[in-house]
């Protein structure tokens, strides 16, 4: 898992003018030196090793936050011990994150926010196998109730999910039934469902923007096949949308959409609070139409301020200033802020995507209307001494991150580039971005002949 650094051998240097007469400048990289260090002196190396990472914001490659009001900086530091976990201790905290979830039902328009329930959590990974665990185990109780076997249960899925949902099977000992995408069908639309699901299905997963390309997939569509197949077998299956971006976007610009408790058969719902949230990493949020799709025996219960909290989660020691934060950005932007701030980012991703699209060599995925994420691939037809992982290197060289990475299980011979439009990328580094674009495209265009050793980088998981 890790590379061997020439460097391993050496420790780490102070630059000369941080240091103080007598002060210690080098430390041993990974061994615990015997004596203290200044503040300073331990504050400078940390500073200096981190300085070297990638300008956050110019990540296009990434969903997660990485702006938020000064306001919220503050609030930030102030609460960065609080634990989530003990809400005894901290027991206002433990009840705004209640009035954060209740936020969240009402949004999604579950029919009595007061009678769902819902916990945060570390992230959407987190939430998702909670919505999972909770899909199982309802289907465990069903089946012991008609006194059938719960030995193979499997989950229907698109081939584009989040890398969290592979893990989740592999974790929870559930086969993972795949709908590969295809170019007819570039998301999971109920196509062919019929064919994957049986009496050991737990579920379906839906997704409200793909991590590959952004869209959406229709979740009242994945119903109505539902519905079908449940009039011709009996099957009878829930949906859990997992919406870490979409959920957070859709309320906002596509509110006719029905994708969330609108539909009957969506029993719960995760987001990321970290992503379109708008909110530093990491929080992720899941909720449950009513009470009883979560089953009792998943829950644990503790009391704060004399009162009965329920509990269910998979981390427990876990950072309460996320919450918190997110509560303010509730506050702080309302309906409208968010409609307003969504909104610009998918502006932002539109004129992007127009742009980009123009350019000869590339041809769009999608333009950015679901989430503001799109995504594109070289045109085809036309010989070029380039590929899209080299126009990635390009444009590293000016600190800009755009990912490129093959697409699913059945359509592995297509490789695209993605942008995700995040809270804090602005028209006018939109416009830097694109001159940076189109340079770097001109000079790989103007190539008589193929860079040397090409060495494509992994995809991104985000």
């Amino acid at each position: 898992m890790h590379n061997q650094d020439p460097r391993d051998h050496e420790g780490l240097a102070l630059n000369p003018i941080f240091t103080r007469p007598g002060e210690r400048t080098e430390f041993p990289r990974f061994t615990l030196r015997k004596e203290e260090s200044l503040p300073e002196t331990a504050y400078q190396i940390v500073h200096d090793q981190a300085m070297l990472d990638g300008n956050s914001r110019l990540n296009l490659a990434t969903f997660v936050g990485t702006w938020m009001d000064p306001e919220a900086n503050r609030l930030y530091l102030e609460s960065a011990d609080k634990n989530m976990i003990d809400k005894d201790e901290y027991p206002h905290t433990a009840a705004i994150e209640n009035r954060c979830w209740r936020i969240l039902a009402d949004l999604w328009h579950a029919p009595d926010p007061a009678r769902s329930i819902g916990t945060s959590t570390i992230g959407s990974s987190e939430a998702c196998m909670l919505g999972g665990l909770a899909l199982k185990r309802r289907w465990q109780h069903t089946r012991r109730r008609h006194g059938l076997p719960t030995d193979k249960p499997n989950l229907v899925l698109s081939s584009a999910v989040q890398v969290c949902w592979e893990k989740f099977c592999n974790y929870w000992d559930v086969e993972a039934r795949y709908v590969p995408i295809s170019e007819d069908h570039r998301v999971l639309d109920g196509h062919d469902l019929a064919d994957y699901v049986d009496e050991n299905t737990i579920g379906v997963v839906a997704i409200m923007g793909v991590t590959y390309t952004g869209m959406y997939e229709p979740v009242l569509q994945i119903s109505q096949a539902l519905d079908k197949i449940h009039k011709n077998t009996g099957l009878d299956l829930s949906i859990h949308v997992d919406g870490a971006s979409g959920a957070m976007v859709a309320p906002f610009l596509q509110p006719e959409l029905e994708w969330d408790f609108r539909v009957p058969r969506v029993a719960s719902i995760n987001t990321s609070g970290h992503k379109y949230g708008l909110v530093y990493p990491g929080v992720g949020w899941v909720v449950w139409r009513s009470a009883e799709l979560l089953p009792e025996d998943l829950i644990f219960r503790v009391s704060y301020l004399g009162g009965d909290m329920p509990t269910f989660a998979l981390n427990f020691s876990r950072p309460g200033a996320q919450v918190l934060l997110q509560y303010y950005q509730f506050l702080r932007l309302g309906f409208d802020g968010f409609r307003a701030v969504q909104g610009a980012s998918r502006d932002i991703a539109l004129f992007l995507s127009r742009e980009i699209g123009k350019l000869e060599p590339f041809e769009l995925w999608n333009d950015g209307s679901d989430i503001p994420v799109f995504a594109w691939r070289l045109r085809s037809g036309h010989e070029r001494h380039w590929d899209l992982h080299q126009l990635s290197d390009r444009l590293r060289m000016s600190g800009w991150q755009v990912p490129t990475y093959p697409m699913p299980a059945d359509l592995t011979e297509i490789t695209v580039q993605r942008i995700v439009v995040r809270s804090g990328f602005s028209k006018d580094l939109a416009m830097d971005f694109l001159e940076d674009f189109r340079e770097q495209v001109a000079y790989l265009e103007s190539l008589s002949a193929p860079l040397p050793d090409p060495q494509p980088t992994p995809g991104y998981h985000h």
